[in-house]
């Protein structure tokens, strides 16, 4: 059943969880003035999926599962449910820089995929417990976050030789009623303000490794987790035109002894089907991630066109200017279309849901963590020194200032002074503050480095192919040996039904920014510009 914005809200005032900000105990996350533009954001999705203009995108349909869920949370069982997923995610970033709830999603698809392969593998149960933790999720209309990066200690160390094992988060105890777990999971998204916490595997494992294989649901409140989170945005701060209303914040989970009951454990020591669900979990996530920067890219390409107007420029003439913004906008939905061909190009498992193409999400990803540089170097272009050299909010009230001040900068007679200001501090707030240094390095590090992008794409390649393509071309056949290490890596063609996996084009929806207008029929996908009016 899906929750509004504020029964959101009431359901973490009825959580205890351990958590600190800044050195201080929270006693309730959704009153705390540190945590609100985080608690604001992941608000904002519960208030998207009941608005009727954005249920189409906002809504899914999951099977065995009566009623609509939020798509942040849907398992995605079609192409349709890749590139709506992808769509949502853009739009709830349009509003707030960062979802957050999707994580969730991601990791729940991973669930399902590795649950059903180990129970394939090791003739275990796993897949049955976690459709159970899903009827719990949907029916209660949860937000979860996801507990993957451990502390890592030395990180020249596998987790089964580090000298603090809690480094990794580990299994300490078994017992008729489940498993007792312990350590450390940093980096967690939303952290202080999630109902529960999705716990999977932070690396390939050995062996030796097999008690950090472990993958469970954990309550918020469990006894024994302690969150120690930094601040959601810049609340409070007069400058911080967006992150003071939308803010992400992250935390360190510290897990004493935490007990978790047999039906919420997913994976407990089967070391060797790690990999295959963490390569799945990061191939749904980097395809989500794609979504979510072209949100923000968004963002910067209107306060880009904005803030040019103001300074009393036309970007029709000011082709310098225009050039800028159209390189900004080649960047956007460049990487935003990596991600539209992953969801096309999406393999079904054996479990019955479905992965985008880890070629096409990595390269997405991996053009949106290194580019993110060059998005905001742009948008400091088109809009001047100014946002970085304005006086502070405070001399706008300042009577001994502020009737000069909006005197001589003033650009436009027909643009007041503040509209002008009001944009360059937007524009400050996203790429020159404390904040978009921060967005910057989730773009840069999150879901992976860019050295794991790198790893994934060349790994799913298909090089063999190419080689086999050159070497018909210059008449030498295809050489069969198996030992040739550059053939080895092979895959239908990318351009025919078996390899699409699909036989007409998806069923995508199209939600308006503004002036809410009833669903319409199922359109294909509409290509970014001015044509598709989710832009």
């Amino acid at each position: 059943m899906l929750m509004s914005a504020e029964a959101y809200r009431e359901s973490l005032r009825r959580l205890q969880p351990a958590v600190y900000v800044d050195g201080q105990h929270i006693s309730s996350v959704a009153d705390a003035p540190q945590l609100a533009p985080g608690v604001a954001a992941v608000a904002r999705t519960y208030e998207m999926a009941l608005a009727a203009d954005l249920a189409p995108v906002m809504q899914a349909r999951v099977p065995g599962i009566e009623a609509p869920v939020s798509r942040m949370i849907a398992l995605t069982v079609s192409t349709a449910d890749l590139l709506n997923k992808l769509e949502a995610a853009r739009r709830v970033c349009q509003e707030t820089g960062c979802a957050q709830r999707y994580l969730g999603g991601d990791a729940l698809n991973a669930l399902f995929f590795g649950t059903h392969r180990t129970d394939a593998e090791h003739g275990t149960d796993y897949h049955a417990r976690l459709q159970g933790y899903l009827g719990h999720v949907y029916a209660n209309d949860l937000t979860l976050g996801v507990a993957m990066t451990d502390a890592k200690g030395d990180r020249s160390l596998r987790p089964g030789r580090q000298p603090n094992p809690d480094s990794y988060l580990h299994i300490v105890g078994r017992s008729a009623r489940g498993l007792v777990i312990s350590g450390a999971k940093a980096i967690v998204t939303g952290a202080p303000y999630v109902h529960e916490l999705v716990v999977l595997p932070g690396r390939a494992m050995t062996e030796d490794d097999a008690p950090f294989a472990v993958a469970c649901a954990v309550p918020i409140d469990a006894k024994g987790l302690t969150i120690v989170a930094r601040p959601a945005g810049r609340p409070g701060e007069a400058a911080a035109t967006f992150s003071a209303r939308y803010g992400q914040s992250t935390g360190v989970c510290l897990f004493d002894r935490v007990e978790v009951p047999w039906e919420r454990v997913f994976l407990a020591g089967e070391w060797t089907e790690v990999v295959p669900m963490l390569t799945n979990y990061t191939s749904q996530h980097r395809h989500t991630c794609i979504g979510a920067r072209a949100g923000f890219g968004d963002l910067l390409i209107g306060a880009g066109a904005l803030v040019t107007e103001a300074n009393g420029l036309d970007l029709d003439r000011h082709y310098n200017l225009r050039d800028a913004m159209v390189e900004l906008i080649k960047i956007v939905e460049g990487f935003f279309a990596c991600g539209v061909a992953a969801s096309v190009y999406g393999e079904s498992s054996a479990a019955g849901n479905i992965a985008p193409d880890a070629v096409f999400a990595n390269i997405g990803k991996l053009l949106l963590a290194t580019q993110i540089y060059d998005m905001h170097r742009i948008a400091h272009h088109v809009s001047g020194g100014l946002i970085v050299t304005l006086p502070g909010p405070d001399e706008d009230h300042n009577p001994a200032t502020a009737g000069r001040l909006s005197e001589v900068l003033t650009a436009r007679s027909d643009i007041p002074y503040q509209k002008r200001i009001e944009v360059a501090r937007f524009i400050e707030d996203l790429t020159a503050s404390y904040q978009a240094g921060w967005y910057s390095v989730i773009s840069l590090h999150g879901g992976g480095s860019p050295d794991a992008m790198k790893t994934e794409i060349f790994r799913n390649y298909p090089i063999g192919n190419k080689v086999d393509l050159v070497e018909r071309l210059l008449d030498r056949g295809v050489l069969a040996d198996a030992t040739r290490k550059i053939t080895r890596n092979r895959q239908p063609g990318r351009c025919c039904i078996a390899g699409c996996q699909m036989t007409e084009l998806p069923s995508v929806q199209s939600v308006p920014l503004t002036k809410p207008t009833a669903p319409g029929p199922k359109a294909k996908p509409a290509r970014s510009g001015t044509d598709n009016p989710s832009r």
